[in-house]
């Protein structure tokens, strides 16, 4: 196991794509290690720069705690020293906190904190709560900017100037404002992380915002094109990133948003396409029907490698 400083994580983080991993389910819903570690095997083999166990694709919301404990501690297991394994914290304060202090001891190389549950936050409020994560533990920190977790510019600088360990900032919400104010402002201070759904929609513009990297799940099912998607867009090569959404990214848009919620179950569903079964989504989610697991397969098909 490869340990990672704040300092040294944040720039590791920025070199490469990000693979958030689907967590793998037995028919009756408990956690597969076994396939999960082999499906990080071959995640941690590929030349990304970071592994996010137990991430919104990973179905963070519908792990219980000793789940993600146990979730974080297969994917360090698996990943070895292969590249840095970070960790998801959430909910309350109090819960993000233990997840936090668990995730230090499971041996990840960073936290990943998700937004609370359910309440509405006052700016002041969520600064005590990120704040709070930080000073739990030695790690990198990553905070979401996403559904109640919606950072203003202020919030975002006080927190940067006053947790040392908070390492990045990954957007969820499409806030080109805040994402340029941060990029300008605070400019190598926080690891910009595109990650609104299938960010591969976004990044090409959002490179111009200083986002080097985003999570992709498409890395799960389809790595070859994800990582030549990644390629394209770091260099700014616009022809062949519209190509590759005409071609696969968006038809794969109708698909995924033919329902709430199959952004992930859309994934678990590409896997399956691919003969590499993770098993079913948890409730509340819901599986894609055959017919439209028949739609993605004929997809996926027309990029796979020949």
């Amino acid at each position: 196991m490869t340990l990672f400083d704040p300092e040294t994580l944040r720039s590791v983080l920025g070199t490469g794509l990000l693979s958030f991993p689907v967590t793998h389910a037995r028919p009756d819903l408990s956690f597969d290690e076994d396939a999960y570690r082999e499906h990080l095997a071959r995640q941690s083999s590929l030349p990304t720069s970071g592994v996010f166990a137990a991430g919104g694709t990973g179905e963070f919301f519908a792990l219980t705690p000793p789940e993600v404990a146990h979730v974080v501690r297969a994917a360090v297991a698996a990943t070895g020293d292969a590249k840095p394994v970070v960790a998801p914290a959430g909910y309350g304060t109090a819960q993000a906190v233990a997840m936090a202090r668990d995730a230090e001891a499971a041996g990840a190389s960073g936290v990943f904190l998700l937004p609370p549950y359910l309440t509405e936050l006052s700016q002041s409020g969520l600064v005590a709560h990120v704040r709070a994560v930080c000073e739990a533990t030695g790690l990198g920190v990553i905070v979401y900017h996403r559904a109640n977790a919606a950072f203003g510019y202020d919030a975002v600088r006080e927190l940067t100037d006053t947790c040392p360990n908070l390492i990045g900032f990954k957007d969820g919400i499409g806030d080109v404002d805040l994402m340029t104010r941060i990029h300008a402002r605070l400019h190598g201070r926080l690891l910009s992380i595109g990650g609104l759904p299938t960010a591969e929609t976004y990044a090409l513009p959002y490179l111009e915002m200083g986002v080097t990297t985003y999570s992709s799940a498409l890395l799960n099912f389809i790595p070859e094109f994800a990582l030549d998607f990644y390629d394209a867009v770091r260099a700014r090569d616009a022809a062949t990133v519209y190509r590759k959404l005409d071609e696969f990214v968006l038809p794969y848009l109708d698909i995924r948003d033919r329902q709430p919620g199959y952004a992930v179950s859309i994934v678990k569903a590409g896997l399956r396409a691919t003969g590499r079964d993770p098993g079913p989504v948890r409730p509340p989610l819901t599986d894609l029907t055959p017919t439209e697991l028949g739609e993605l397969k004929a997809l996926v098909e027309k990029v796979l490698p020949a």
